[in-house]
């Protein structure tokens, strides 16, 4: 079990990155709703107005980044993100950790991952312009990028607090269920 001592930095940690999964979630969900109006005026314009804004789709796609990225982050946080369970249905609570640690830290390096190559791919394209938008090609790569710092981030929590003795894993020791 955590130390009194360190109990005090985690409830301070576990909060600041709750907030911060919070406002990833936020924007999120805001990147969404924009989305889905950019695509109501597309099609509105197009078919009642008969003239279509060349913008629409290019920014609608890099809104679908942000989206997606940064809710694959939350979901990383939340443990609500893909699995393959199965094997976890048939083993002692104890191997259960054991397997969810090697879990996040694959997912940890899936991350890094996400930011290397995403900052690769950044810089060669960040002299490009996007002709809709005139905004740098290298733009597109940023949500993997910010995606990819948060699904390392929310990996080490959960790393760190399992090591800490916090209770991670409370759902699969209490009921043998997966939560």
């Amino acid at each position: 079990m955590a130390q009194p001592s360190s109990t005090a930095f985690w409830l301070r940690a576990e909060r600041l990155l709750s907030g911060l999964a919070t406002l990833a979630l936020w924007v999120s969900g805001a990147g969404l709703t924009l989305m889905t109006i950019i695509i109501f005026w597309q099609v509105f314009s197009r078919y009642v107005l008969n003239r279509s804004p060349s913008w629409t789709e290019a920014f609608s796609v890099l809104l679908m980044g942000w989206f997606i990225f940064l809710g694959a982050a939350v979901g990383v946080r939340e443990r609500t993100h893909l699995g393959f369970d199965v094997l976890l249905y048939f083993l002692p609570a104890s191997a259960k950790a054991v397997l969810r640690t090697v879990s996040d830290v694959v997912v940890l390096a899936f991350g890094a991952g996400m930011i290397v190559y995403g900052t690769q791919l950044a810089r060669l394209t960040w002299n490009t312009i996007m002709p809709s938008l005139m905004l740098p090609g290298g733009v597109a790569f940023l949500p993997v990028i910010l995606g990819g710092a948060l699904v390392c981030l929310f990996s080490l929590e959960r790393l760190a607090g399992r090591f800490a003795g916090l209770p991670v894993d409370a759902d699969i020791h209490a009921t043998g269920e997966e939560a």
